[in-house]
């Protein structure tokens, strides 16, 4: 899928539009229904798995760190792959993660989160939901923290990055199913290399790097660090829950790539323990003739227009 740039004001009030949905509609619906019992949208999926965009705003220059552009674009993606997709620019509350299946965060220093949001966010870890984060999501002023949510952060404010460089993929786990289109790969893109990791349990590594010799690496260079892992554990009296983190996605573009864009697919499908491969092979059902009377359309007799 290439993915467009939004270039009308149309396109980004929709940006803007989509970041105020809230989820707790889900609640309110039931029976695959929005909010009040409105008919979900024509063409959704009404037994998707339920997902939340946790973005924020655009932050470095043009092409890098385009949370509101990842909003736009990957409601539309998950939603033509069979999700039922929220999101927002904020941190979530506890009415948003309401029956959602796994958190999607993409948003610079995520682990800065009000009282409110990381009690929201605890409790939806706690009864077994999945997070996936992108990029800096995983910092914040408490890596040890963050860590227990996903496995591995990043403190805020350190030198821990190569900035844009060469960062060169070697597959760990290629019989992991989620790994199942990658292969060995280079991305131009940044990389971190002083992670604050979880321990027992620890994460599962899926792809690592070498860390180019930036700057900025200084005498981090040609160290191995995973870039790619998942993290699978239980918070005291709770469920098992699930994170995938990839370390990528400070260049924009890299989120079209066809290996990334399937991996994250399957990663969201089985963060959020769901058949790995349900979004990736999900095939819309046909229209019906007219292109009317689908669910979630007005049809005949229904007040269409």
């Amino acid at each position: 899928m290439k993915t467009k740039t939004i270039k009308s004001l149309t396109g980004i009030a929709a940006i803007f539009a989509g970041a105020v949905l809230q989820t707790s509609a889900w609640a309110q619906g039931g029976g695959g229904r929005g909010p009040g019992g409105a008919p979900l949208p024509q063409g959704q999926n009404a037994n998707g798995m339920r997902v939340f965009l946790w973005t924020g705003l655009k932050s470095h220059n043009a092409g890098q760190h385009d949370y509101p552009q990842f909003l736009a674009d990957w409601s539309k993606l998950l939603t033509e792959h069979g999700a039922i997709v929220q999101g927002a620019l904020h941190g979530p509350s506890a009415a948003d993660l309401e029956n959602v299946d796994v958190v999607v965060i993409y948003k610079g220093d995520a682990g800065y989160m009000t009282d409110a949001q990381k009690s929201a966010v605890d409790a939806f870890v706690k009864r077994g939901g999945g997070l996936v984060t992108m990029h800096d999501s995983l910092c914040g002023p408490d890596p040890a923290y963050f860590a227990g949510l996903v496995g591995g952060a990043k403190k805020h404010g350190e030198v821990n990055f190569t900035l844009d460089a060469p960062v060169p993929y070697t597959i760990a786990d290629k019989a992991n199913p989620i790994m199942k289109d990658m292969s060995d790969m280079t991305l131009f893109d940044e990389a971190f290399y002083s992670i604050t990791w979880a321990k027992d349990p620890g994460v599962h590594v899926l792809a690592n790097a070498m860390i180019a010799p930036t700057r900025s690496a200084g005498d981090h260079k040609g160290e191995v660090v995973p870039q790619m892992w998942t993290y699978e554990h239980t918070v005291a009296g709770g469920q098992p829950a699930r994170a995938f983190v990839w370390m990528q996605g400070h260049t924009y573009a890299n989120f079209a790539n066809y290996q990334i864009q399937r991996t994250l697919l399957r990663a969201i499908a089985w963060a959020g323990k769901k058949p790995v491969d349900e979004l990736v092979d999900y095939v819309a059902p046909p229209r019906p003739a007219g292109g009317r009377g689908a669910p979630g359309a007005a049809g005949p007799g229904r007040g269409g227009q």
